[in-house]
Order: structure tokens, then C-alpha cells, then sequence
């Protein structure tokens, strides 16, 4: 059997800690959003499910390093529901602001129960070359991008 790679969408994005929450966080878009993992498979492999406000996903990523794989459809509610107890034991929740910054948008996630107290921001990228021509703004301290402690996956096995 002669296995091939399966180039498809890819997810460009850099993960970050805060020095410090920027101010007015309270005031710019959020919401809540609850997610659970179908499978966990080594080389980066994940199913997700999420349930962000009204918009219920299920995701496949595949890849670990800053751009990988990325695949996503949109789920009836019906349909999340009868997957989410799969998820049992694999899940998080946090809440997800929205910043716009210059051509980016910098999303700051507030993590929520056994996570409270985690706050990271994620940045996506169009590609590469801006990815690595994004300078933050003071607020956001060390870069993480690629740090297993700081995964969801590995948030949601905790």
C-alpha cells in the first residue's frame, strides 16, 4: 500500500502568554466556548468537537508544528449532541476575545474551571512571511507556539 500526503487548508498561528490582560478586555467581542476530543492520535492528530455560541463544529487538525492541517464543518445541534458524550473526560471550556490589532486579530482565551487563571492569546496568519514579520504589543509576553503544556489538547486531558 503506498501511502500519500493530503495537502489541505492550513492553520498558521502563533500562541502567546500575557504579561498582563489588555486593558478594556471585557469590552471587545467574546464567547463562551466549550470543546472535546473525539481522538487524540500521535503526529498531531485530533478530531475536536466545540460549541462556540450558536456554532457547533467538528474539527480534524493534523501536524504539530505552526502551520498544519486544518479541516472543519459545521454541525446541526443534533448532530454535536450525539457526539459530545464521546468527548467525555477530554474537554475544556474558556472564553474567547476577540482583539483587533493592526491586519490581525488576536484572540485572548480566559480559561475556565480546573484551568482558571490560564490566559494565552492566539494570532492567525494569512502565511509564513507574516507570521514571521508580527511583532505583539507589549502586553503579550513569551511565545509558546509549538509548547505541549499550553496545547488544548493537553489542557483537556488534565
Amino acid at each position: 500500500m503506498t501511502l500519500t500526503k493530503i495537502d489541505g487548508p492550513r492553520e498558521i498561528e502563533r500562541k502567546f502568554l500575557l504579561k498582563h490582560l489588555p486593558d478594556g478586555l471585557a469590552s471587545f467581542p467574546h464567547e463562551e466556548i466549550a470543546q472535546g476530543y473525539l481522538a487524540i492520535e500521535k503526529g498531531g492528530v485530533q478530531v475536536r468537537l466545540r460549541k462556540k455560541g450558536a456554532v457547533r463544529s467538528l474539527t480534524f487538525k493534523r501536524g504539530a508544528k505552526i502551520g498544519r492541517e486544518e479541516r472543519e464543518i459545521r454541525l446541526s445541534a443534533e448532530q454535536f449532541e450525539a457526539l459530545w458524550p464521546a468527548t467525555e473526560g477530554r474537554r475544556l471550556t474558556k472564553v474567547r476575545y476577540d482583539l483587533p490589532f493592526k491586519e490581525w486579530v488576536i484572540e485572548v482565551d480566559v480559561y475556565q474551571e480546573r484551568h482558571e487563571g490560564l490566559v494565552v492569546a492566539e494570532v492567525e496568519f494569512r502565511d509564513e512571511k507574516s507570521c514571521d514579520e508580527f511583532v505583539p504589543p507589549d502586553w503579550i509576553g513569551e511565545d509558546v507556539t509549538g509548547r505541549s503544556r499550553y496545547s488544548n489538547v493537553v489542557l483537556a486531558l488534565e
